[in-house]
């Protein structure tokens, strides 16, 4: 007979603080953050999204200063289009870094090892896209202000009309961002490899914008300028800016936008269903892969 030896390895219970579940999603929101912006990695990680940084800070400030030299107001760019003039530099910034937060895990078949701890689908996916919400409104967001801190420094006049339109695109930043950021992470999420993310990101709104403007110009040789502007809404760039210009008194950007209030409470609807299908569809794709 053969005889047994139970040999103490040292395993305790933890018995230390339990932080739950808003520690959890405040951890992983933390994490994605940084990771959008390269932080924590490699020095090359950073390159890309500071550089797009920098570049998205250089109108606002080359305007500001066009300001201060010439005296003239009319010269400072105007808060509400500044996202849709350099909506290149967005969509380059949300392409190149979706994939980091969307398919890394997934390329690397990790996501099962985050849900063998008490983390939510559901969580896990919220902390993703409120990350590439924060790191797009970040982008955006500080130009603006750059713009109306250097209006109010080289005393642009009507300061108190100045702190609402500001106030007006602050607004149009975050619907900016929640949106963009909701399909760029969709997308990326379907495609593991990071340069087909990449890829397929900027194709998703190049070829919006194309199909919009030609449907558009086809539309105005028409004179149907009603069509022109309700399909602006299959445009994601357009489709915000509808909402500023008919919801928060902004100029238009686009060539078109749809008539009244009422074109304004679609596009937001619109908006909102983005927003929310978007966060479902990313919900089972990383429940799938939690699964396999």
């Amino acid at each position: 007979m053969t005889t047994s030896t139970i040999h103490d390895i040292g395993y305790r219970h933890y018995d230390g603080r339990r932080n739950g579940r808003a520690y959890v999603l405040r951890s992983l929101y933390v994490h994605n953050v940084r990771a959008a912006f390269g932080l924590g990695r490699p020095a090359r990680a950073k390159v890309m999204p500071f550089l797009l940084a920098a570049i998205m800070l250089l109108p606002a400030a080359g305007s500001v200063a066009v300001v201060a030299v010439t005296d003239q107001a009319d010269a400072l760019m105007r808060y509400s289009s500044y996202a849709t003039v350099l909506q290149v530099i967005i969509a380059i910034f949300l392409a190149t870094q979706a994939p980091v937060l969307a398919s890394r895990e997934l390329r690397f078949h990790v996501v099962p090892l985050y849900f063998s701890r008490p983390v939510g689908h559901l969580d896990f996916v919220l902390a993703k896209v409120a990350a590439m919400t924060t790191a797009l409104f970040a982008l955006i967001a500080v130009p603006v202000t750059v713009l109306y801190v250097g209006g109010l420094v080289t005393k642009v006049p009507d300061s108190t009309a100045q702190l609402g339109r500001y106030l007006a695109a602050l607004v149009g930043c975050a619907l900016f961002a929640v949106v963009l950021a909701s399909i760029g992470m969709v997308v990326a999420a379907f495609t593991p490899r990071r340069g087909f993310g990449v890829a397929a990101v900027i194709a998703v709104f190049m070829l919006s914008s194309t199909f919009v403007l030609i449907i558009q110009g086809i539309a105005e040789a028409r004179t149907n300028f009603t069509l022109s502007g309700w399909v602006g809404l299959f445009a994601p760039f357009n489709l915000v800016d509808i909402v500023q210009v008919r919801l928060l008194g902004a100029e238009k950007s686009a060539v078109q936008v749809p008539p009244g209030v009422g074109g304004g409470v679609v596009a937001l609807a619109l908006c909102a269903a983005i927003v929310l299908g978007s966060i479902a569809v990313l919900y089972r794709r990383f429940r799938k892969a939690g699964l396999s």
